[in-house]
């Protein structure tokens, strides 16, 4: 089952799997999937948690999380447009993707998209939280990013195209908990980034210090 880590101690953790880019996902603790894992022990269904989560935690699939798109400004998360559509008991996905981390990798096996499933709601509101198959009709990766820092992020654009998916694959079943449910993500997300960066920082100027006592002009 693991160890109920505080952030703090899980912060801790990250600082220390920081110093080599490819570390957090010999642990099973690269991005996206431990924020995607969260996400489903809180707020998934138990069909949810049966049929993604246990294989998550197993490290036997890897996952990736839809939210940044190209056409807005994402940093603030209620102007995405993706649109979720229900069609009877289906729903129908429209819309592009960028910076989408775990897609590049084969593993890969589901995706955490956020879209509004109702534009008519209050702003916080109007967006949900769908899990899509990667295997899905529909969807199709487009150019990978390359980047540095962690080695298993795997970033790419995505574009999903009258995406069909049950209305069992709403998490939680709930609608319009979308920015909820990002916000609790991408907040406890950050600190072990952030974490994970001061280990890149000091391995950069240990290297560096070394350097320049070595180095012969």
């Amino acid at each position: 089952q693991g160890t109920q880590l505080t952030n703090l101690e899980y912060a801790l953790c990250a600082e220390e799997m920081g110093r080599l880019g490819w570390a957090s996902e010999c642990f099973n603790c690269s991005a996206p999937d431990t924020g995607n894992m969260e996400v489903l022990h809180r707020y998934g269904t138990r069909a949810q948690k049966d049929r993604w989560l246990a294989p998550l935690m197993a490290g036997e699939i890897r996952s990736a999380f839809l939210m940044t798109e190209p056409a807005v400004a994402s940093s603030d998360a209620t102007n995405i447009q993706t649109q979720m559509v229900r069609d009877g008991d289906h729903y129908v996905i429209n819309g592009r993707k960028w910076w989408s981390s775990g897609v590049g990798d084969p593993r890969c096996a589901v995706s955490i998209v956020m879209g509004k499933t109702d534009t008519g709601a209050a702003k916080h509101a109007q967006q949900s939280m769908i899990l899509v198959p990667m295997d899905a009709p529909g969807v199709s990766i487009g150019k990978s990013d390359k980047k540095m820092g962690q080695s298993g992020s795997h970033i790419a654009d995505i574009i999903m195209e009258d995406v069909h998916v049950g209305e069992g694959a709403l998490l939680g079943g709930e609608l319009g908990k979308g920015f909820v449910y990002a916000m609790m993500s991408l907040d406890n997300g950050r600190m072990s980034v952030g974490a994970a960066a001061t280990a890149y920082a000091r391995r950069a100027l240990d290297s560096a210090s070394r350097y320049a006592t070595e180095r012969k002009a």
